[in-house]
């Protein structure tokens, strides 16, 4: 997968933080040691100023940009000492022009700067980046004590002015002044989109100062962000604007550059227009024969597809523009291996070598990104490249880079998001749509027995679309113990007590198949006796019961995928007993679950049969409050027992 999100999770904002070596600290960060201390008491440091300016002027007929950054936090508490290091991201195409660092200490009443001088360069942690020769020179501050202050500054050089990012008004802590600020040249025309931003906190100015137009977004006193579970992502919930150039003027020519669909396509377009136009004899033999012996193109393309997720490792590796550039079939192939867009290339090539003339490579935003095409038509809206199979009038979306997904559906990361691609030379928006909850089916059998206070079962689970996929890839090729431990983890039953006796498992290789396991478990301590009375709670997996959701949540609540559970128990009534009580049968209905509960006896045989399905992928804010109450019914449910009678 591609990202290009620069951003990362740490101690620090989520910012690209750093240096303006002409920055003159701001009056607020001026204030007492105590003072700040007493306005955030429960927090160890505290961002004092995020200052991001760039300079953006025409050199050569084509715009030059340089940016500098100021970043300066002030240390709290004893445990902020343990926070000493920091770091900035640079990479090819945006190359590290200079950078200086120090401690500022309190020494007899005055301020005193300590230079950093253990910095490292490395290569950044940052996995399934869109280019990922991203490196990071990390800082380690000397003489971090209560009270000093960690200042950084870097100035980078943006080599392409369709590359330009967001600026993030917020973090894990506190920051006292945020601000980012763009100078152009008069005849540089720059737009921009401000998101999560409701109440209109973020100030925005427009001024002219020596020639120069100067766009200036600020923003003081920000709350540290609160990071939650189940989150899909703080791009969703931090407020950050997004600035890009529409176009620039150089000798009467007027050149676009980004803001609008057509401009964002060509300049994509212009990465895959020379691609795979050479013949590989010996990939297309191979395609030939993989796809000899089907019928349709969809058979061919599912041929290929399967071929190329069980031969082709996903690795993400890039450099400079091979981040937006798929790499040829013929070097996917030799090497073995590929990224997101590799995957892509080589299945759009080899569908051309079978004579499947409609698969073609495309670009997508993952989730984890909130944009769509006409909220942002930059870059910053796609993380991701897949292949596309037009079956007449719908499309199938091909991503080689989970291993375990079936053909027919997208992988669960782009459910909901648009991909954009090119049909008959000109653009096109699709949207990819969320699979249906009775797709992923986790269906499971199970037959149960009384035997004095443990209850005996014999079973079989089916799990279907993602939730076969996902399980398979987390189970991997791990053995013996470990193995059953997770196996056990996953048909876990009723309490703690659970032991699972034995397993076998069924179609692990073949993706159209559900994922399956027969077992068998005994489960000692869930019957209750009382006299004559025998009470089972026949509710042995109490599906979504801790998926209350906190009423001081802030973020929105995401699932991976919708899931149908479809679960049938089978109690054997013991010859000596009656059923003294049933529980009624429930329905419920509404915008977020359908459930259905039925108790049935038959042949001496007390049946429930458990029907349950997701409909929302994303819960607003909105939704928190009708959400649990939907759980709180199902709960009250789940605490229904069967009451049995010894005769």
């Amino acid at each position: 997968m591609i990202q290009m999100n620069w951003s990362k999770l740490s101690n620090k904002p989520f910012i690209l933080i750093a240096f303006f070596v002409f920055y003159s600290i701001s009056s607020t960060a001026q204030k007492s040691f105590q003072d700040i201390k007493n306005l955030y008491p429960d927090h160890n440091e505290v961002v004092l100023d995020n200052y991001e300016l760039y300079d953006i002027s025409i050199e050569n007929n084509s715009p030059k940009i340089i940016q500098d950054n100021h970043y300066e936090s002030i240390i709290l508490t004893q445990n902020g000492i343990f926070n000493n290091k920091e770091s900035f991201s640079y990479s090819d195409l945006i190359p590290l022009k200079s950078y200086d660092a120090y401690t500022v200490i309190n020494e007899n009443g005055k301020e005193k700067k300590i230079k950093v001088t253990q910095t490292i360069e490395k290569q950044s942690e940052q996995s399934s980046v869109f280019y990922n020769d991203v490196k990071e020179r990390q800082l380690t501050f000397p003489n971090i004590e209560t009270g000093a202050k960690k200042v950084y500054n870097y100035q980078t050089q943006f080599l392409d002015p369709h590359l330009l990012h967001k600026f993030i008004f917020g973090g894990s802590m506190p920051i006292q002044n945020s601000t980012l600020e763009v100078r152009t040249d008069k005849n540089i025309v720059i737009d921009y989109k401000i998101f999560n931003d409701p109440d209109k906190t973020i100030v925005y100015s427009k001024t002219e100062k020596k020639g120069k137009w100067v766009h200036k977004w600020t923003l003081s006193d920000i709350k540290a962000a609160k990071f939650e579970d189940n989150s899909p992502g703080f791009l969703y919930q931090v407020p950050h604007v997004d600035f890009y150039i529409k176009e620039y003027t150089s000798n009467g020519k007027t050149t676009p550059v980004l803001g609008d669909i057509p401009e964002l396509f060509n300049y994509y377009k212009d990465f895959v227009k020379d691609l795979n136009k050479k013949e590989d004899p010996e990939l297309k033999a191979l395609t030939l024969e993989i796809t000899k012996d089907k019928g349709t193109d969809e058979e061919k393309v599912k041929s290929i597809f399967y071929w190329v997720k069980e031969n082709i490792k996903y690795i993400a590796f890039e450099n400079g523009y091979e981040g937006f550039i798929p790499r040829e079939a013929s070097l996917v192939f030799e090497r073995k291996f590929g990224d997101c867009k590799d995957m892509a290339s080589i299945i759009s090539c080899m569908a051309k070598y079978a004579d499947v003339k409609n698969v073609t490579v495309a670009w997508i935003g993952t989730r984890s990104i909130p944009y769509s095409y006409n909220d942002l038509a930059t870059p910053s809206v796609d993380n991701h490249m897949i292949a596309l199979f037009k079956k007449g009038d719908t499309y199938v979306f091909l991503d080689g880079t989970d291993k375990e997904t079936r053909y027919g559906i997208p992988t669960a990361f782009i459910q909901g998001k648009e991909v954009l691609f090119s049909e008959n030379d000109q653009y096109k928006i699709y949207p990819v749509p969320v699979v249906l909850a009775n797709q992923n089916e986790v269906k499971e059998k199970i037959d149960l027995k009384i035997e004095n206070t443990k209850l005996t079962g014999t079973a079989k689970m089916d799990r279907f679309g993602y939730n076969r996929s996902h399980i398979l890839m987390q189970i991997g090729d791990a053995s013996n113990k470990a193995r059953q431990e997770m196996i056990k983890s996953l048909v876990l039953k009723g309490n703690n007590k659970f032991n699972l006796k034995d397993f076998k498992e069924e179609n692990l290789n073949d993706k159209e198949l559900p994922y399956s396991i027969d077992y068998t478990f005994e489960l000692d301590n869930y019957i209750v006796k009382v006299d004559k009375e025998i009470y089972v709670n026949l509710f042995l997996d109490k599906i979504l019961e801790k998926a209350t959701i906190a009423k001081d949540r802030v973020a929105q609540y995401e699932f991976d995928y919708l899931t149908q559970f479809t679960t049938q128990y089978a109690l054997e009534i013991p010859k000596n007993c009656s059923i003294k009580y049933l529980p009624k049968n429930f329905d419920l209905d509404n915008d977020y679950l359908k459930a259905h509960f039925t108790y049935e006896l038959k042949n001496d045989i007390l049946y429930l049969n458990v029907s349950l399905a997701q409909k929302k992928l994303l819960l607003n804010k909105a939704d928190f409050e009708p959400w649990n109450e939907t759980i709180k019914k199902l709960k009250t449910n789940y605490n229904e027992t069967i009451i049995l009678l010894e005769k």
